[in-house]
């Protein structure tokens, strides 16, 4: 029986079955007979999550846009699909030609979150193939890529190669890779295949490279093979005004987590948040031209139909032509009844004037991210934002008329004590009174407190800290809803549980590899799903291994240890990561190098680029005494 009729047979029985045909608008299906290379983009999430990536989009634009190759989607199965799949040996199958995952060159796994990992062992074996790399033949090759590529030890055994960096151009140089050593019907040789994608720049083979230990069981990875990279360099694109970028996106028949057209106004973030792993693999900041950003929002508009456009970046309202770009995209947007959004803004950065154009077409929620109650505790992160922005933003924000608004907050930071707590509390309160002064509706005043726990993450300048025990979570989550007791303030914490799997296998080695592997066995799936996830899986696989959490989670660095990533350079200097370190103990902030006064991570010199800001602020040297 054909796969599409074993389909038509089981799709009646599952939850959404639009997330498994595929045939969206704008969704490319080329003829697999005369495309040489066959790519499909693997997501490890349901397809809404999935489809609301940029990333994704933007590769599939990239590899489809290529005469010689095409790449296909494929979404993990939510687990009523993936029994009836089972049931009925269905093999994980693209969207676009419903062919077996099997029957690619190359399967693409975006990495966007650790708790994500099972799934991809998931998929392997839904797709017929052995979830471990030394087990499987050359064809299809395993790839991945994304931010948890940055430390990609713990999925080692299960991936053939990683991608450190920007996917668009270095995707290109492995299919020009595959079609050189792989044509169709030639029997490729593994190894040699690993040895020249090794010595790609920005390509990473866990094969080629083996795990030592320190005396006090420290894991860190050196190469095993002479003629790779002792440090694999990330990729960076240098023009984003350049860069391919999807203008007909695929348009999801079902409602998308992010259900809008995505604008890319920049690359990078120049505020150094000391926990922020993303300030630090995206630089340097490039910022898109306002002219060909308008071009892109009209085509996007045009080729999609949706009713509002995102302009994304990593903090939008630093994008030094934010306001003529709002303006503009307002003035031929606006009377078509498209909405502007901004994603969650900056409190310093915010302006009224902004806030006013935005919500000419229609109000929403507005979302800020204080992360810290104090400012000493805001100074020892370098937020770089004071109690007085936020509420100077959110005063202008109940004028012109929104009623609710969201503050993010985390928990556990580094030197946090229980007078950080109750800032938590002081500040949504502060924000409460905010929009009673402006006489809010009692029944639409909102204050949202979300509470995520902190989660060391590797290349940040708090690598080296522990994440605070899961007892030490528990208790302060449980002070702040003995205090946030206010109806008008709803206050959600996250699993602090979650979190601490999270930071395990953000600092984990290549040993938890067997971790996610036995987890799996057990049945976790879905992780990052409050429905789906089940602590006492981890808890037995944990036992079963004899691997205690603090001794990833918990665990405090010094910074002669050679890190489990260290074989992965970001770009910005290991001296930098400690100085940063040392002046957030210090409780000293560090200037945005967007106005001009350079930071010394070491990125620009060491990746032979400059950051790209229109606004034209030059580069100078910091004091002396900056460190």
């Amino acid at each position: 029986m054909y796969l599409s009729e074993k389909l038509s047979g089981v799709l009646p029985l599952v939850e959404k079955p639009a997330r498994y045909i595929g045939g969206e608008w704008n969704a490319v299906s080329k003829d697999w007979q005369k495309t040489a290379v066959k790519v499909v983009f693997a997501f490890p999430d349901v397809y809404e999550v999935g489809m609301s990536h940029l990333g994704m989009q933007i590769l599939y634009h990239v590899v489809n846009q290529r005469p010689d190759a095409l790449m296909e989607r494929v979404f993990a199965p939510w687990p009523d699909m993936e029994r009836q799949m089972r049931q009925n040996r269905i093999p994980l199958f693209s969207l676009e030609s419903k062919r077996p995952l099997q029957d690619f060159d190359i399967i693409a796994f975006t990495l966007q979150y650790e708790m994500s990992f099972t799934n991809i062992i998931n998929m392997l074996d839904l797709a017929g193939l052995s979830p471990r790399a030394d087990r499987r033949p050359a064809r299809p090759l395993v790839i991945a890529g994304g931010p948890c590529a940055y430390n990609p030890e713990p999925l080692a055994d299960f991936i053939d190669a990683f991608v450190i960096g920007e996917g668009e151009e270095v995707l290109g140089e492995i299919i020009d890779l595959w079609r050189e050593m792989c044509p169709p019907g030639k029997q490729v040789d593994k190894k040699d295949l690993l040895r020249r994608l090794a010595v790609l720049p920005g390509v990473y083979v866990p094969a080629l490279y083996r795990v030592e230990e320190s005396p006090d069981g420290v894991r860190y990875v050196v190469p095993a093979d002479g003629a790779v990279p002792a440090r694999v360099v990330k990729r960076v694109l240098r023009d984003m005004d350049a860069a391919p970028y999807p203008l007909a996106p695929v348009v999801p028949y079902l409602a998308a987590v992010h259900d809008r057209m995505m604008l890319e106004v920049q690359r990078g973030c120049t505020r150094s948040c000391r926990f922020c792993q993303a300030g630090v693999i995206y630089r340097p900041v490039r910022e898109k031209s306002p002219q060909l950003l308008a071009e892109q929002a009209r085509a996007l508009f045009k080729s999609t139909g949706y009713d509002e456009v995102s302009l994304t970046s990593l903090s939008t309202a630093d994008y030094s032509r934010i306001q003529p770009l709002v303006e503009e995209l307002l003035g031929f947007l606006g009377p078509c009844g498209v909405n502007v959004s901004l994603p969650s803004l900056r409190v310093d950065a915010f302006s009224v004037d902004l806030a006013r154009q935005v919500q000419k077409v229609r109000r929403s929620t507005l979302t800020f991210a204080p992360e810290a109650g104090t400012q000493r505790l805001r100074d020892v992160i370098n937020k770089g934002v004071t109690e007085q922005d936020l509420l100077s933003a959110v005063d202008a924000a109940f004028a012109a008329g929104w009623q609710a608004v969201k503050l993010y907050f985390m928990l556990g930071l580094p030197t946090e004590t229980t007078a950080d707590l109750d800032g938590i509390y002081d500040l949504a309160r502060a924000v409460l009174e905010q929009g009673k002064k402006h006489r809010v509706p009692k029944s639409r005043l909102k204050v949202t407190v979300s509470v995520s726990c902190f989660v060391p993450k590797a290349h940040t300048p708090f690598q080296w800290e522990p994440q605070d025990s899961l007892d030490v979570l528990k208790q302060k989550q449980a002070y702040l809803r003995e205090k946030c007791r206010e109806k008008q303030i709803a206050l959600n914490c996250h699993d602090p549980y979650l979190s601490m799997l999270e930071a395990m296998l953000a600092r984990g080695d290549r040993w938890l590899g067997q971790l996610l592997y036995r987890a799996w066995q057990k049945g976790a799936r879905f992780d990052g799903w409050s429905e789906w996830f089940k602590p006492e899986i981890w808890q037995a696989a944990m036992q079963e291994l004899d691997i205690e959490p603090a001794q990833y989670a918990g665990r405090r660095y010094d910074y002669q240890h050679v890190l489990p990533w260290d074989h992965i350079d970001a770009g910005v200097s290991k001296k930098y990561l400690i100085a940063e370190h040392k002046r957030a103990l210090a409780g000293k902030l560090t200037p945005d190098c967007r106005g001009g006064r350079c930071a010394g991570c070491g990125l620009c010199p060491a990746l032979e680029i400059r950051p790209g800001i229109l606004g034209g602020e030059q580069l100078v040297p910091l004091p002396a005494d900056i460190f």
